[in-house]
């Protein structure tokens, strides 16, 4: 077992429990929980797989992932109440888990042959569509389409990871590294609040 495979299985279980320990406006039963952690922990990858045709897709090729999925679902049940209020230490899980799925999709879509480009934009897709469709099934606003960097952060990371290996950077290092980039571009954008400039902003009248 590799390290980039159990650090792919952590974060499918970290995943999962942001989706299930979301709080609805009313009370959920056990099948909508589940549903929205499974989908948040599986969304990215299988758009990616799906866009890729690469098949079978993850979950559906290893076992691991699903017990991954319901042991995230099961341990946000048992300690919901307690995750809820520990919204900056999942918010450190949930930036560890863009970090390494952003290179584990990049390093998936460049197996597969595509252009770097693509293979950048596919590390994104699978590292923070889960979380969009958690949110559009939550009623929330996506996370990408709020006034902070997570997105951009996720490409950034995946840009740095295909330079590395452009020059031929020892596989672990570029992961570990470019994994890290996003982390801390996350984190200081967190900290002091930091946002890309505003797109196509209305002139005010005189």
């Amino acid at each position: 077992m590799t390290i980039q495979y159990e650090l792919e299985l952590i974060g499918t279980f970290f995943f999962a429990i942001s989706g299930a320990r979301t709080k609805p406006e009313k009370e959920q039963d056990w099948f909508a929980a589940s549903f929205i952690g499974f989908i948040t922990a599986i969304g990215g990858g299988s758009l990616r797989d799906i866009l890729l045709g690469s098949y079978p897709l993850v979950w559906i090729g290893d076992i691991n992932f699903l017990y991954a999925i319901l042991a995230g679902i099961v341990f946000a049940n048992i300690f919901f109440n307690f995750l809820f209020r520990l919204h900056r230490a999942l918010l450190v899980f949930d930036t560890l888990g863009i970090s390494f799925f952003t290179i584990v999709g990049t390093e998936k879509a460049q197996s597969l042959g595509v252009q770097p480009e693509i293979a950048a934009i596919m590390g994104m897709f699978t590292a923070v569509m889960g979380g969009v469709i958690r949110d559009t099934l939550t009623n929330e606003i996506p996370v990408i389409f709020r006034k902070e960097v997570y997105a951009s952060a996720c490409l950034s990371g995946a840009v740095c990871y295909l330079v590395f290996d452009h020059f031929q950077i020892d596989r672990t290092p570029n992961f570990l590294l470019s994994a890290a980039l996003i982390a801390v571009i996350r984190y200081l954008a967190v900290k002091y609040k930091l946002a890309l400039p505003s797109y196509g902003r209305k002139k005010t009248q005189p």
